[in-house]
């Protein structure tokens, strides 16, 4: 039983998208904690740009390495299993990224060893575990939000150009997808974890500002642009495996249900 359902080309795609689609979200959840300097990691100086009002720079979440392969990911299975296939992985990643932090608090909570040691704070040795696996709740509700928000509307405006222009100009719906609802959850994340989940959980790190935001937002987005049109030819790549690897009959036929699910 097992062997045929593995056997079946259709079925075997899907799981491999899936896994990609899943294990990409979840570490970026993990990694997402990180904040970063662009400039610094590739080394080169700063523009001189104002934005909001003071000097702008790249400081990323860690995220942004993977969220783009999760919304090409979004984007491939929303063409062949449509948007009921996506919702479903959707929320399936929810419920596994939900169930990965009980894991994560439940190992915090953990007496350390006298074996056990972490960084250079010798009598307290768990601190740097706590600060990698321990994000707060509304970091968690933020990106959860962000994520559910942004997958919504990568459906939508995906079938919406695919409606209009057809088979052609898969570049279009693909990335232009991605750029809208990247565009929302870059916002929506740092607005709910740092700006409101800070001022509410009290004790839990300095809220961040709105200025903050806007800022850390728009440097994330911009990335996020930049890279969703530099993976373009990626996604061609990827649909021309697809192609081949089905056939062209299978392939067709499935984009065809896709559209009326």
């Amino acid at each position: 039983m097992i062997h045929s359902i593995l056997k079946d080309k259709p079925t075997r795609l899907f799981l491999i998208l899936a896994g990609i689609f899943i294990s990409s979200a979840l570490l970026a959840e993990v990694i997402g904690v990180k904040i970063f300097s662009l400039e610094d990691t590739l080394g080169v100086k700063r523009a001189n740009i104002n934005i909001f009002g003071s000097p702008f720079s790249f400081h990323l979440t860690a995220g942004v390495l993977l969220w783009p392969v999760v919304f090409i990911m979004t984007d491939i299975i929303n063409e062949y299993y449509g948007s009921k296939g996506v919702r479903f992985l959707s929320y399936l990643t929810i419920v596994l990224i939900s169930y990965a932090f009980l894991i994560f608090t439940g190992a915090i909570n953990l007496s350390p060893s006298e074996y056990f040691s972490v960084g250079n704070e010798i009598d307290k040795p768990d601190n740097a575990f706590k600060g990698i696996f321990g994000q707060g709740l509304w970091i968690i509700i933020g990106s959860m939000a962000a994520f559910l928000i942004g997958q919504i509307l990568d459906v939508l405006v995906f079938h919406r150009i695919k409606k209009i222009t057809g088979e052609k100009n898969i570049w279009l719906r693909a990335t232009g997808s991605t750029l809208v609802s990247q565009l929302v959850d870059s916002f929506v994340v740092l607005f709910i974890a740092f700006y409101i989940g800070k001022r509410i959980q009290t004790g839990q790190g300095v809220p961040w500002s709105l200025h903050q935001v806007l800022v850390t937002a728009t440097g994330n987005y911009i990335y996020k642009f930049a890279v969703a049109i530099l993976l373009t030819p990626l996604i061609y790549l990827i649909h021309g495996w697809i192609e081949k690897y089905l056939g062209h009959t299978t392939a067709a036929s499935m984009k065809e249900a896709a559209m009326k699910k």
